[in-house]
């Protein structure tokens, strides 16, 4: 997936309250104020680390502004256990929950800005600081969302969808339009051709080699420039409008139109990172700052909640054993 940094934040917007409730966010960090470990994302990824610091008997507190990327999952069959899929949003409250029984505490605000102490890490929040000896970077990234002003609506219905290796199991068969560049929508149209006959991409630029486009024809994959799309529902369908007056009806539509990474506070401390903005990381999850970590979405574009879960625990056993020895 084509990306880019995000930089200057860590999560969605601010917090945003009365009076009252930023009294009680204040007390709430004041209460957390200096932990082993500060989680930055509470996503599966991020959450799953502080499951596993818990449970070391880690001080540990997760900040999260509710904007995951897997709350917005309708339906996910590649949870283990769950053989009739389970909704992102349910995932993680079942996780929070676990978390609740652990006694982390979830501060649901907004890291403005990440920075290195002698001690550790300062994370800067509109209501206060935490301090942590070690920071773990759970941030996710952002997808380029197409122009389809009901997109919330039809991804929760299905007719939209972004990840074909989660769920284009559940559209076999069906008409299937991928939206982007040639270039970004070709590998994603290709790998759907498993499922269907009928896939069109519908191209936003024509950016593709001559190997692309003949990779595109050899699989009976209809091309259509498109200049200035706009998309709506129609029923249980998502009708794509073009070039003026053009139209195109599928099941169901596939955006390739690239991401933002949520990696900018890790870049202003100056982690290593690729041109997309994805964090580079040993295999212990961590990033060329020392104590800084990185688990999940920002650091790996195969965007995947048992990816993001397998970095937590890789990360949270790296952090327990890099901490001092903690005696019962």
């Amino acid at each position: 997936m084509s990306a880019k940094p995000l930089k200057g934040m860590a999560l969605g917007a601010s917090f945003a309250g009365n009076g009252a409730a930023r009294d009680a966010m204040r007390a709430q960090i004041a209460r957390v104020r200096k932990v082993d470990s500060i989680i930055i994302g509470g996503g599966p990824a991020g959450l799953m680390a502080a499951i596993y610091l818990a449970r070391f008997r880690r001080k540990v507190c997760v900040v999260d502004a509710a904007r995951s990327r897997a709350a917005l999952i309708p339906r996910s069959h590649n949870i283990p256990g769950f053989t009739h899929g389970l909704s992102g949003l349910e995932f993680i409250d079942r996780m929070s929950h676990q978390l609740a029984d652990l006694e982390v505490p979830i501060v649901k605000t907004e890291v403005t800005a990440l920075t290195k102490t002698d001690d550790g890490f300062r994370a800067s929040c509109g209501e206060g600081e935490i301090h942590a000896s070690i920071a773990v970077l759970a941030s996710g990234i952002v997808d380029v969302h197409p122009p389809f002003e009901e997109w919330r609506a039809a991804l929760a219905e299905g007719l939209l969808r972004y990840c074909p290796v989660c769920d284009a199991f559940e559209a076999a068969g069906q008409r299937i339009g991928v939206i982007g560049t040639l270039r970004h929508g070709a590998g994603k149209a290709l790998f759907l051709r498993t499922y269907t006959k009928d896939v069109t991409l519908l191209a936003t630029q024509e950016d593709g080699s001559d190997e692309t486009e003949g990779c595109l024809r050899d699989a009976g994959i209809k091309v259509l420039s498109t200049r200035a799309p706009r998309l709506r529902r129609v029923g249980d369908k998502v009708e794509a409008t073009f070039n003026g007056d053009e139209t195109a009806e599928f099941d169901v539509l596939y955006p390739a139109m690239g991401a933002q990474v949520r990696s900018g506070l890790a870049l202003a401390l100056g982690a290593e990172h690729d041109e997309a903005g994805y964090l580079r990381v040993d295999d212990h999850q961590r990033t060329s700052v020392d104590g800084l970590y990185g688990i999940g979405d920002v650091v790996s574009d195969l965007h995947q909640i048992s990816v993001g879960v397998g970095h937590a625990a890789i990360a949270a056993c790296a952090i327990n054993t890099a901490l001092p020895r903690s005696l019962a």
